[in-house]
């Protein structure tokens, strides 16, 4: 059963300082929060432009499949359903995040009220929602972590229920049987959302190895009843890799191992580090790090706290302690789910500080400055992808080049409406023979939902990613090709010119926003798609134009 980690007592004084929330109305206002802060996404949503993981996941919504390379299906699938109900649009694609996102911040605060206390599910709910990787990207973005944090969290709920009852509570033999099904449909669907689903399956398992009370779950039927739904679940991941030679495990599990020789990298260290912070906030991410450590320490005491750590640390760790000699890139959100679980102990301890005269202001400080802080943020940042304003009336030397030779990152997450003007203004939208390339998989991604996959895409490189696995370059043989690049003129020459009769360089297309002109594409016209004369079995395409896989040739 539940070990609180402190008795409750309700005083009119401890009221006060709370600022007027109880255990009563902690649940109305919960929702209340919900309720506005989905709608606010729903308008973000539908007027911000996708980036660059959203453009390049965008295809796999048109090409339904059991799974796909670098992602489990659920997403696409869920994606697939909403752009039926809203069409091809920006609101159609993310949707699903938004709706699901409602669902995690309720799951959250029936989860944190069941170990801990209402008051604290409220705060918990709150600080996730002023955290910057969560308010957003997860919540917003067609991504996808949202149904994973949203099915990661509906396992957890039903997991808190069979093995830390409140004190009383009985349930019959079929009514935990029944749960540990709702468990493994939960796990099952959160294995198809993304493969982190892994961490919480030991987590769990090191909790209940790890407290003597919970031990005798490893004999009991439930967990692989679970256990077994949940590989159920999985059936089409595994089958799909099966026929793709296990080309999704080989990839995801390449990015934990060191590129080439071994070396160490204090440095990809440092900057995840920094990466997680900023991505939460440095002034959540504090406190929220605060708690992995009470966890901990209260792990032995407290059953509460045992279970937070357990599902809490290994995400974490692990992909913090690997960016020491794999780089991570700028991933900070894979250590997310962790996170996610620590949102529960920080809710109580936001909740003790309010009963806590002495550190009543400084929580509240804390609290209205996060608020404010997220609130301005997302409001200018959201004004900006909109309208560009800050490009043309903000000093420029807050916006310093990057190494995409792009004035302004934030243009990447404008939709490059332009190139669908462009090939309507020269015919090339209505030429069934012409189809369209790219020699980065990011840019292909901004190509294709722009002409909302309307041509034929084609990623002249090594590093095609799930695009080799949606368009076939052998239906497109002796196909003309308008090719887009940006700062890539080298791979131009190494990369898209063998595969070409004729290559000629065509007027720029120019990326505006609210019509004032941000980024130049250089546009290329190719003539009669061929395989090339002398062999590139490093382009996945080649292979492709001989009839075999992309991959594991």
């Amino acid at each position: 059963m539940i070990e609180h980690p402190e008795t409750q007592q309700q005083t009119e004084s401890k009221n006060a300082f709370s600022g007027m929330l109880t255990e009563d109305n902690a649940a109305r206002r919960t929702l209340l929060l919900i309720i506005v802060t989905f709608l606010i996404r729903l308008f973000i949503a539908a007027f911000t432009g996708l980036g660059i993981g959203e453009s390049y996941y965008f295809r796999g919504v048109l090409h339904l499949s059991l799974s796909y390379f670098d992602q489990p299906p659920l997403f696409f699938w869920l994606s697939w359903v909403s752009t039926k109900l809203f069409g091809l649009t920006n609101l159609g694609l993310r949707f699903p995040a938004v709706l699901l996102f409602a669902g995690t911040s309720w799951l959250l605060f029936l989860t944190t009220k069941k170990l801990f206390n209402a008051k604290a599910g409220f705060w918990a709910v709150l600080v996730m929602n002023l955290s910057a990787v969560f308010t957003i990207p997860v919540a917003a973005w067609f991504q996808p972590d949202a149904p994973l944090m949203f099915f990661w969290l509906s396992a957890t709920y039903f997991m808190v229920q069979i093995m830390l009852p409140e004190k009383g509570e009985l349930r019959s033999k079929s009514q935990i049987t029944l749960l540990w099904v709702y468990v493994g449909i939960c796990m099952g669907l959160a294995t198809l959302s993304k493969y982190h689903v892994l961490f919480l399956f030991v987590g769990i398992l090191l909790f209940v190895s790890a407290n003597k009370s919970q031990r005798h779950w490893l004999t009991h039927p439930g967990p692989y009843l679970a256990v077994l739904i949940t590989l159920l679940f999985a059936s089409p991941i595994i089958w799909w890799n099966a026929q793709n030679n296990w080309v999704s495990f080989v990839f995801q599990g390449s990015r934990a191992g060191s590129d080439g020789a071994f070396h160490l990298h204090p440095d990809w260290f440092i900057r995840s580090f920094i990466g997680q912070a900023c991505w939460l906030l440095p002034w959540i991410w504090v406190p929220v790090v605060r708690q992995l450590w009470v966890s901990f320490k209260n792990r032995t005491s407290s059953q509460a706290y045992s279970f937070v750590f357990w599902t809490s640390v290994l995400p974490i760790v692990f992909f913090t302690t690997i960016t020491l000699w794999a780089d991570l890139q700028y991933h900070f959100h894979w250590q997310a789910p962790g996170y996610l679980m620590l949102f529960m102990p920080l809710g109580y301890a936001i909740d003790k500080n309010l009963s806590n005269p002495a550190k009543v202001n400084g929580t509240r400080r804390w609290l209205k400055f996060s608020a404010y802080f997220t609130v301005i943020t997302i409001t200018f940042l959201s004004a900006h992808m909109i309208t560009g304003f800050w490009q043309w009336y903000g000093p420029k030397y807050i916006v310093n080049k990057t190494h995409l030779g792009i004035d302004d990152p934030t243009i990447e997450g404008n939709d490059y409406n332009d190139i669908k003007a462009r090939f309507d203004q020269e015919g090339w939208s209505k030429n069934p023979k012409i189809f369209v390339g790219c020699t980065r998989w990011w840019l292909t991604g901004k190509v294709d939902w722009a002409l909302k996959g309307q041509k034929p895409i084609v990623c002249f490189s090594y590093d095609p990613r799930n695009l080799a696995f949606l368009v076939n370059p052998d239906t497109l043989k002796h196909f003309d090709a308008v090719v887009i690049m940006q700062n890539d003129t080298t791979s131009m020459h190494q990369d898209v010119e063998p595969f070409f009769d004729k290559i000629k360089h065509v007027k720029d297309i120019v990326v505006t926003r609210n019509g004032r002109p941000e980024l130049h594409l250089s546009t290329y016209y190719c003539t009669n798609f061929r395989l090339p004369k002398k062999p590139r079995p490093d382009i996945p395409a080649y292979w492709q134009l001989m009839g075999l896989p992309p991959f594991g040739h």
